[in-house]
């Protein structure tokens, strides 16, 4: 089996949309609306400074996604990535297919010279916690995530 991992375009938005419903209910993400995540996609796919969205896909399924957002921040001096959504589909796991999506997106994040990459993760999430840390990434010790609707 081939995966092809590429930036997302607008004809893609529908295979998307699977996965990203897919990972909001793994992740227990309320919300999803098709119409307002299609409209969020376009105005990504619209403005490339806003970040990047990566798929990978066999010739019949997507396998899974990457979105990146980018932020300027005096605190990290300079862009900084967020790795937004990480997703890859059970069924395709272990195939190596995280590890590649991973490794194009911090390719790009080098690119446009950005000074860090962050990402949120569930307290429970212990499988991604391994794969995060067995690639450099580690918590931020004295700080937490606050949020606000």
């Amino acid at each position: 089996m081939t995966v092809v991992i590429r930036q997302i375009e607008v004809k893609d938005i529908p295979a998307l949309l699977q996965l990203v419903d897919e990972y909001w209910r793994f992740e227990d993400i309320s919300g999803f609306d098709p119409a307002q995540v299609t409209s969020q996609l376009e105005r990504l796919l619209a403005d490339p400074a806003l970040g990047n969205c990566w798929i990978a896909s066999t010739d019949r399924d997507a396998a899974g996604y990457l979105l990146a957002v980018y932020v300027f921040s005096l605190e990290h001096l300079g862009l900084t990535a967020e790795i937004d959504e990480f997703f890859v589909r059970p069924s395709f796991r272990g195939r190596d297919i995280g590890s590649k999506l991973l490794k194009i997106a911090e390719e790009e994040f080098v690119r446009r010279r950005c000074s860090n990459v962050s990402l949120q993760l569930g307290h429970g999430n212990e499988k991604a916690r391994t794969f995060y840390r067995q690639r450099g990434y580690g918590e931020r010790a004295g700080y937490e995530l606050l949020d606000k609707v």
